[in-house]
């Protein structure tokens, strides 16, 4: 048994191109469209206002930046893997080709709570918007059924080892039954994605062109209402709980973090792509970009609007365009329908990627077959898609967000440390390989993503989601032994 054994680039690129059971139907709009649809979503709608209610206040603008600029580091390495390595495992692959198996599936088991908890998450930020939207139109949905049955606040003082206490407390009843309305959009864009891909894309160009469009009316007309005073100030000062100041300022940027985990979903596409090689920079570098820029208007539009304590609330860009006045109540509905648009694109991809994962891991044989099985018409993973379904309907209806988001974060964060290490160890290990797209200055642009990424999970996350870390590791490691080293490809053929 070699914990560490590798899958050559050259084999993975020959793999690359004799697999052609998935449709490549996609090109470079389509990837950077693919994108934009996961980035713009529970992040820009949902935990902006969170985090600036409760961390960073208008400071908010800075936490956007730390975290577009680990994400842009992580980024130039998933660009040169992904034109180099041109499947569908996305840092999963890239650890594999570089680190060794035993790396690879811990990615690929923390990139479940990236992609699949996300999409959980983004669910539950979606149920929001239907129910405020839904409620302006005279329609109410008990609340019972709008909610997850208990919350969870993360206990000051708790130590990190301390496992059991940080597991336990901080639940409280909300006396809610399911969420109803977030388990309905799963199954629904689960449907769509099991029917085709190219299907899939068309309906996520539709939805980044309206949500697009929305985002730019809210920074267009909310220019004109912000008030300098609610900028003053910028960095509100700590308060009794530790809160704000520069710590709250890093603690928003590993919070909102979550605002952009979909850029690196463009690369589970790689298989799907007309032209990877050169579309997949494409798609994530200009996603990303493109995102970030939108993240600092809109938050700094937010923020001088409305005084960030009254943001900390399901839909606070409608709260901003609720103090306009009656005149501008068009604005909110416009608000929530792209919000809902916007969402929905956010879980579709997501799901899209989580599968696309799957199917790579079982034909390596850490995951059993059934998950590499892709259906004769549709040419999807079509079974694959399905279960991812059913567990992100339960994850949606069951957890809080906060929960959530966190968690997410924290498995992210390790994620993207990890495929920077991998893309600095390749060009020692493997540096006569052909790279179409190179990362920078990757002395400086590797070691920078590594960093940032592991100070944000240091500084920014609590001890509750560390603890949360280190339990779903350890199912991760020991599922690993008990079934995935023993039918894995590599091992057999090491033999």
């Amino acid at each position: 048994m070699n914990l560490f054994a590798r899958r050559r680039v050259a084999d993975l690129q020959a793999e690359a191109l004799q697999d052609q059971k998935l449709k490549r139907a996609l090109g470079p709009v389509n990837l950077t469209s693919l994108g934009i649809g996961a980035i713009i979503g529970a992040g820009i709608f949902v935990l902006t206002g969170h985090a600036a209610a409760q961390y960073a206040g208008p400071g908010i603008v800075y936490s956007f930046i730390l975290s577009g600029l680990a994400c842009a580091f992580a980024g130039l390495c998933y660009a040169e893997f992904a034109s180099m390595i041109p499947l569908s495992g996305s840092a999963y692959t890239y650890g594999y080709a570089t680190l060794g198996e035993f790396v690879a599936w811990i990615i690929g088991w923390n990139l479940i709570l990236e992609y699949l908890f996300a999409a959980g998450t983004v669910a539950v930020g979606w149920s929001g918007y239907v129910v405020s939207f839904l409620k302006d139109l005279g329609i109410t949905i008990p609340a019972a059924f709008t909610s997850a049955p208990y919350n969870h606040t993360a206990q000051a003082g708790l130590h990190w080892w301390n496992i059991w206490q940080l597991f336990a407390h901080g639940w409280t009843s909300t006396g809610a039954i399911l969420n109803i309305p977030a388990m309905l959009v799963v199954a629904v864009i689960t449907i769509l994605l099991i029917v085709g891909i190219k299907e899939s894309a068309n309906f996520n160009n539709i939805i980044v062109a309206l949500k697009l469009a929305v985002i730019l009316t809210f920074i267009g007309v909310g220019v004109f209402y912000i008030n300098k005073a609610n900028w003053h100030p910028f960095v509100p000062p700590v308060d009794a709980d530790g809160n704000f100041g520069w710590r709250g300022v890093i603690h928003g940027a590993a919070v909102i973090f979550f605002a952009y985990i979909g850029f690196d979903a463009v690369s589970t596409a790689a298989q799907e792509a007309k032209n990877p090689q050169r579309d997949m920079p494409i798609g994530l570098l200009g996603s990303l970009g493109i995102c970030t820029i939108l993240y600092i208007a809109v938050s700094l539009v937010l923020t001088g609007m409305v005084n960030y304590s009254q943001l900390n609330v399901p839909a606070p860009i409608a709260v901003a365009v609720n103090s306009l006045g009656p005149s501008l109540h068009w604005l909110e509905y416009s608000i929530k329908i792209g919000a809902i648009a916007g969402l929905s694109s956010v879980i579709l991809v997501l799901l899209l990627g989580q599968a696309r994962i799957f199917y790579t891991m079982s034909k390596d044989g850490l995951l059993p077959p059934v998950f590499s099985v892709v259906h004769p018409k549709f040419r999807t993973p079509w079974i694959a898609q399905f279960l991812i379904g059913v567990i992100a309907m339960l994850i949606a209806g069951l957890f809080p967000i906060g929960l959530l988001g966190e968690l997410v974060s924290i498995g992210t964060l390790l994620a993207f440390a990890i495929v920077c290490v991998g893309v600095f160890v390749l060009r020692f290990t493997d540096p006569q390989i052909k790279r179409p797209f190179r990362t920078p200055f990757i002395w400086l642009t590797a070691p920078l993503g590594i960093g940032s990424c592991i100070f944000l999970m240091v500084i920014g996350l609590p001890a509750d989601t560390w603890a949360r870390l280190i339990v779903w590791l350890a199912i991760g490691i020991a599922i690993y032994f008990l079934y995935s080293v023993r039918h894995s490809q590599v091992q057999k053929r090491s033999k």
